[in-house]
């Protein structure tokens, strides 16, 4: 009977864990299908959607064109040179990994007056905060980029990872998980199969 409590247990812990997985963070693609492109309007892009610490921004754009985090005041004044991170590799994830407000804009001179500029705010895990421009910026921290393997600290706390996937990697906004329901479906009947028939 302990073999058959312990393996129920077991179970009960693997689909919980599958059907929790899947709502833990969101991938929100910059500018939907328009992407990362002069001539956006990105504060019209965030308005009415929820960015949550454990979300991610996907940034797809072509060519001639960079993802750079800067401060509040670069930002506002569309200065390049000071970013935080800076990627160009035409598909840049960032993981929201602190509350606050995160600026992004292209470092090539003249874009970011162009528009390519966004201000997201970020709640903390499990918060319903929608996302506002106003907000004090969170700017600065550690800085990882896990594909060139650097880190980068400046003075005002916080973190950002920044992660370069392949176009074939690179997450769908509209089903907004990493792990599709099916899987978990299938980790719960896989469970419930070795719950049974063992």
């Amino acid at each position: 009977m302990a073999s058959f409590h312990s393996k129920s247990v077991f179970c009960v812990i693997l689909v919980v864990l599958c059907t929790v997985v899947p709502i833990l963070g969101k991938g929100h693609t910059v500018g939907g299908s328009s992407g990362w492109a002069i001539g956006m309007d990105y504060s019209t892009w965030t308005s009415g959607k929820t960015f949550s610490v454990g979300d991610s921004l996907v940034f797809n754009y072509a060519g001639g064109h960079t993802v750079d985090e800067v401060s509040a005041s670069d930002y506002s004044t569309c200065t390049t040179g000071n970013a935080i991170t800076s990627d160009s590799s035409g598909a840049t994830t960032v993981a929201l990994k602190t509350a606050g407000t995160h600026y992004f804009i292209c470092g090539v001179p003249g874009h970011c007056g162009g528009g390519m500029k966004l201000a997201v705010t970020v709640a903390a895990a499990g918060s319903s905060t929608k996302p506002s421009s106003s907000e004090t910026p969170s700017s600065g921290g550690t800085t990882t980029s896990p594909a060139s393997g650097t880190t980068t600290t400046s003075p005002a706390g916080g973190t950002t990872t920044v992660y370069k996937p392949s176009s074939s990697s690179t997450p769908d906004s509209s089903s907004g998980i990493n792990i599709s329901p099916f899987v978990a479906i299938a980790g719960a009947c896989v469970a419930l199969s070795v719950m049974v028939f063992t």
